[in-house]
């Protein structure tokens, strides 16, 4: 393939080295220093060029894994295969720095790890380009001279809005469907366009979507509920994907407009309440994502409800695997939603819902169902157990007895001692 490597100077574009993240700054700085290169890659790139906030600032060099952690003293090697280092800093902030590398071949992704040698791992700038998914980020930016740097036309991507696999879409879908999900997940974010022969593609080979690793595509789904959720889960929607990534539940998503206008509604309720600062845990976004299904699900049933519910989860045919306790937990915050509704159906309290582990992350979502929004923390089960917590320092009052009280038995009598 022909390529014509372009690069802006200073002058030829927005991004400024101000935006950049100063502990980035400082690691490409010492890594240039010490005669390596280094430059910021990726979404970083793209999304300052667009006047965006980048999530995340990472970092490709051609130092190896060993040659970093060498150099810097709060570094962690993670990975098997590919080997990244992750630099620490406090407050939990992580910047990945990572070493060129190429595509790998078939044969070369099914070898164990470890076999491969590392000459034959590793790349050039030009090759780590290659492998990545989408043009608009395979950008590098070098803090030092402050241009950047395009390998693959993503310049040209981002200045038309649109969406471009590298390569041959079609030989790079059957290497690794997981790729059309990433290609519907950047158009939906970035409202762009799909290149019309990568969009071509889609169809034709979304199937093997659904055969790839489950772990993989639980992974995938993680990342759609931590940001904006709701015009990805859309454009996965309009292309038929979301059968080939959850199953029954997708094709009911997919077929039933009305089930899937209380998902939209709820998916922008959580968007909104997340730009506000609201956080989520991984099990409340997941019982977010499938009340709409439940819902219909808890109609007309009775009894053990939630061991029914774990078998509906079993056997719906999920090609995203979730781990056990994620799905145990999600089908016990759904059972317990449900079971808060009945209370207030009927007026019956019941005090034993208040000592089940996950009650209060049933209480937030059902505050978003029925109000938009978690209530404040402490103040929804005044209204659900009939009478207010006391203040604080005055002791709980007992609930009601709603039995008699209990008899006490009369001892019988000894019988006297033989003497």
């Amino acid at each position: 393939m022909t390529v014509t490597i372009r690069i802006l100077s200073p002058s030829e574009h927005c991004l400024s080295r101000s935006d950049v993240d100063p502990d980035a700054l400082r690691i490409l700085a010492r890594l240039q220093r010490m005669g390596f290169i280094a430059y910021l890659c990726g979404g970083a790139v793209r999304d300052l060029l667009l006047g965006r906030t980048p999530k995340d600032f990472d970092i490709v060099t051609n130092a190896r894994p060993g040659q970093i952690k060498k150099r810097f003293a709060n570094v962690f090697i993670i990975g098997r295969r590919f080997r990244l280092c992750h630099v620490h800093f406090p407050g939990g902030k992580i910047i990945e720095v990572a070493t060129f590398r190429r595509d790998l071949s078939a044969e070369e992704q099914a070898a164990p790890p470890g076999k491969i040698p590392p000459e034959l791992l590793y790349g050039t700038p030009r090759d780590d380009a290659f492998r990545r998914d989408v043009a608009i980020n395979a950008l590098y930016y070098n803090a030092r001279t402050e241009e950047v740097i395009d390998y693959a036309g993503g310049l040209e991507d981002l200045a038309r809005k649109r969406v471009r696999i590298i390569g041959d879409p079609a030989a790079r879908f059957a290497e690794d469907a997981v790729r059309i999900w990433r290609v519907v997940r950047y158009a939906a974010r970035l409202g762009f366009d799909i290149e019309e022969e990568t969009a071509r593609a889609i169809p034709v080979f979304a199937p093997l979507l659904g055969k790839c690793s489950g772990a993989r595509l639980y992974e995938e789904l993680n990342k759609e509920l931590i940001e904006k959720t709701r015009p990805v889960v859309d454009a996965l929607r309009a292309r038929g994907l979301l059968r080939h990534i959850i199953g029954s539940f997708g094709e009911d998503y997919e077929s039933d407009d009305a089930l899937y206008e209380r998902l939209r509604a709820l998916l922008e309720a959580k968007d909104r309440l997340q730009k506000e600062g609201v956080a989520w845990s991984r099990e409340e976004a997941y019982a977010l994502f499938f009340w709409p299904w439940a819902e219909s699900f808890f109609a007309g049933k009775d009894g053990d409800v939630r061991t029914v519910l774990e078998k509906a989860f079993e056997s719906a045919g999920l090609q995203a695997v979730f781990p056990r306790k994620v799905r145990t937990d999600v089908a016990h915050i759904l059972t317990l939603v449900s079971q808060i509704m009945t209370v207030f159906r009927t007026g019956r309290p019941r005090w034993s819902l208040r000592r089940q582990a996950l009650f209060e992350s049933a209480v937030r979502i059902y505050g978003v169902i029925e109000a938009g929004r978690p209530p404040e923390p402490g103040a929804f089960p005044e209204k659900l157990f009939g009478r207010p917590r006391p203040s604080s320092g005055e002791p709980e009052p007992e609930a009601e007895r709603t039995r008699r009280p209990r008899r006490r038995r009369r001892r019988k009598p000894r019988p006297p001692k033989a003497e």
